[in-house]
């Protein structure tokens, strides 16, 4: 894989935003414990949601852009890649924010009894972040595991678990973007997981309970987090969380009179697929929106930074596991959506200025 830094010149970012956005994924990581919170969902989780897991999901990606009033979450990434940037290298690390080095952090997050580990995703050699599974591969490998980079069907049930090569797997790094195991060629793999024969990680119930975005949505409702954190806290998550609501709760009319102050977002995909900003919307369009799938958020314009001499759209992701920063990096890019097709655009290492 050509690499995809968009430069070797770091993008500078305050200590101030930075501390918000890793106060916020550390608040937001908490819910999942919160015991209100859980009775306040609990009807609307799916059945693989209700699978409680010990562990934390692998990297758990917090994006954001950077505003006057402060960082604005976008989206959280279930499975967040982008930290390998080809030609064997991993995204450089702000100086002095960690004790090792990242490919010692990434490690630690794969349990010690993980022996035999899938790496999965859907048709997985055709995906565009193929090359860092294989890295990924490659790491764990080298740390004495036995890892397999495959699709849902290169893995066999059997009687006590699911196989590969003859090998039992201990553990999946689902890279797969169906959280819940709905599609029909992963029911093998919700088989096993149902019945505790393999660790999937990350897994339906985080997110379910803090990546899904309706997750939202149910943030702004009113008096929903009210009954599960103090005022305090309810406060905090909302001026980092921008408005948010479910388009089938919404006036149609008044949705569409508003629509450029909106984005809407297919409440079940990820990233940019299906993002489509009211601004840029025609009425017909509006008309073909699936209105129960739709999720309406306030237009958060992404800050500008300059790299390379070109001015350039800027987010933030932070990579977590459970409340422990893993890697920061920056993703720049031209256009109206998040995206790496235009020249220049790619990820960033960050300093962090105090």
């Amino acid at each position: 894989m050509k690499t995809t830094l968009a430069s070797e010149q770091p993008v500078s970012i305050s200590q101030t935003d930075f501390d918000v956005m890793l106060e916020f994924s550390r608040t937001v990581f908490a819910l999942k414990n919160n015991s209100d919170y859980l009775a306040a969902l609990f009807a609307d989780l799916p059945d693989a949601a209700h699978i409680a897991n010990d562990w934390p999901s692998l990297l758990m990606g917090f994006d954001f852009h950077l505003t006057p009033d402060g960082p604005k979450l976008i989206e959280i990434n279930n499975n967040a890649g982008g930290l390998y940037v080809g030609e064997q290298r991993w995204l450089p690390q702000p100086e002095k924010m960690f004790s090792d080095v990242l490919q010692q952090r990434l490690l630690a997050m794969f349990a010690a009894d993980w022996r035999n580990i899938a790496i999965m995703d859907d048709d997985v050699e055709q995906q565009y972040m193929y090359p860092e599974m294989c890295a990924y591969a490659e790491l764990l490998r080298a740390d004495g595991r036995n890892v397999w980079v495959c699709s849902a069907h290169d893995l066999q049930l059997q009687a006590d678990g699911l196989y590969i090569e003859g090998e039992k797997i201990d553990a999946i790094y689902n890279r797969h973007t169906d959280f819940y195991l709905d599609e029909g060629a992963l029911q093998h793999i919700r088989s096993a997981y149902q019945q505790g024969q393999v660790v999937l990680n990350p897994h339906p119930r985080s997110y379910a309970l803090i990546g899904d975005k309706s997750r939202m949505v149910d943030w702004w409702r009113d008096g929903l987090l009210e009954r599960c954190v103090d005022a305090s806290l309810v406060k905090k998550i909302r001026a980092v969380t921008p408005e948010t609501h479910q388009l089938s709760e919404m006036d149609m009319d008044q949705a569409w009179t508003e629509r450029k102050s909106w984005v809407f977002k297919p409440s079940a995909r990820h990233g940019g697929k299906g993002v489509v900003l009211g601004k840029a919307m025609s009425r017909k369009r509006f008309a073909t929106l699936d209105v129960p799938e739709t999720i309406v958020q306030q237009l958060v314009p992404a800050s500008v930074v300059e790299v390379e001499g070109n001015a350039m759209k800027l987010d933030i992701r932070l990579y977590m596991h459970g409340e422990q920063l893993i890697a920061v990096a920056g993703r720049v890019w031209r256009g109206q959506l998040t995206n790496f097709r235009e020249p220049g655009s790619g990820w960033v290492s960050l300093t962090i200025e105090t």
